[in-house]
């Protein structure tokens, strides 16, 4: 009984010491600059945003079991593949795809009950302006847009990358994995040439590597088979079988022949094969480095690399522009519902990925700066979003 007393004592004494001498800490705190309608908004925000996350994708999956069982059976897919390889990849990418349609449709669906139930006029009518009521509603926008970004940009690629060997195996049977008459500048003055290529086994056939200095050509490299090293720590290891290198000095020339050389040639297997989707398989650093590499060897096939690379940002940006647009049609109480503002949101939404499909499309085929592409439906709905805005009750 006494240890249990001085217990007691002590936890008393050193909490009145850590509440008088850290009361500093509770600044620290982020929640203490929500107030509760701020902290019940976000609540409403994001338990609708999750909830049309799980509604919308359980009938997508729905769907895409019917569409694409039969292709399943016929190539022989396997149960655990299906779920692991193939679904729990497909739900991330397609909640992330149409991650501003979710908002749109979470904000118009408790913005419009709460505009039913009376809240929105009682909030106004006690002092609260729509702009200070907008601020619980861009904090939930800015959280889901962090999480949007984050995973777009470093968790969903990687299992793209599952996805779509899954796809390509048991779906779609149509990967690429070969290539020929390749060429490509692998660095300042140096131009490598495969015959032809297999993505399988990483060998390539017909091998060679110039080197120009000043327009002329001092070194050039010969191999009838050339084989990436996948067990390397590093990357570009190459292992080039039956090779010849002659160096040429002025009128001299030196040969150098052998069976097996290590050599390191600043190019990879990624360089040689194009897929369809690839760019959906690289994080957001690596598409970075991608288009630097690919520019500075003046390749053309960068443009649908930099439209994915700016749509990841451009699209995360749009959860403000459609929270903005759903708050302001929806925080008006209606006679009829929330059927009118439901629809114009759906059209709204709808209209946004198509434009943003739309302007990729001729980013890529028409030759419109990536950037802008990819920013021309956040400009045009902005404008959208300000209107509404500017038209919202006070």
């Amino acid at each position: 009984m006494k240890k249990s007393k001085y217990i007691r004592v002590w936890l008393r004494k050193t909490g009145r010491f850590l509440w008088e001498h850290l009361r500093w800490v509770r600044y620290l705190n982020p929640l203490r600059l929500l107030s509760r309608l701020d902290r019940y908004i976000v609540a409403k925000f994001i338990g609708t945003y999750i909830y049309s996350i799980i509604l919308i994708i359980s009938i997508a999956i729905v769907f895409d079991v019917n569409e694409n069982l039969s292709k399943f059976s016929t190539y022989g897919a396997p149960l655990k593949a299906i779920v692991f390889d193939y679904y729990a990849n497909f739900l991330p990418y397609f909640a992330n795809l149409f991650s501003p349609l979710f908002v749109f449709i979470a904000v118009i669906f408790f913005t419009s009950k709460l505009a039913g139930n009376s809240e929105i006029i009682a909030m106004l009518a006690a002092g609260v302006s729509f702009r200070r009521l907008m601020r619980p509603y861009l904090l939930s926008a800015a959280l889901i847009a962090l999480v949007n970004y984050y995973l777009g940009a470093y968790i969903i690629p990687k299992g793209n990358i599952v996805r779509q060997d899954f796809e390509a195996k048991y779906k779609n049977n149509d990967k690429i994995t070969s290539a020929s008459n390749v060429q490509l500048m692998v660095g300042p003055g140096i131009i490598a040439y495969i015959q032809q290529y297999d993505d399988n086994t990483k060998t390539g056939y017909g091998f060679s590597l110039d080197k120009f200095e000043k327009k002329k050509l001092v070194s050039h490299m010969t191999a009838s088979v050339i084989r990436y090293d996948t067990i390397s720590d590093d990357r570009f290891h190459w292992k080039a079988q039956n090779y010849k290198i002659r160096t040429l000095k002025g009128l001299r020339e030196d040969i150098k022949s052998g069976s097996v050389i290590d050599t390191l040639i600043h190019m990879e297997p990624m360089d040689l094969v194009f897929s369809k989707g690839q760019q959906e398989t690289l994080t957001s650093d690596e598409l970075r480095q991608y288009i630097s590499k690919q520019t500075e060897r003046g390749s053309s096939n960068v443009v649908q690399y930099e439209v994915e690379y700016y749509k990841r940002i451009a699209t995360s940006f749009a959860s403000f522009i459609l929270t903005i647009i759903g708050a302001s049609l929806s925080s008006k109480k209606r006679k009829g519902g929330m059927g009118v503002s439901l629809g114009i949101g759906l059209g709204l939404s709808f209209s946004y990925i198509l434009l943003q499909t739309i302007s990729s499309t001729f980013a890529i085929n028409a030759d419109t700066p990536p950037l802008l592409a990819a920013w021309i439906p956040n400009i045009l709905y902005a404008i959208i979003a300000y209107y509404c805005y500017r038209q919202a009750p006070n």
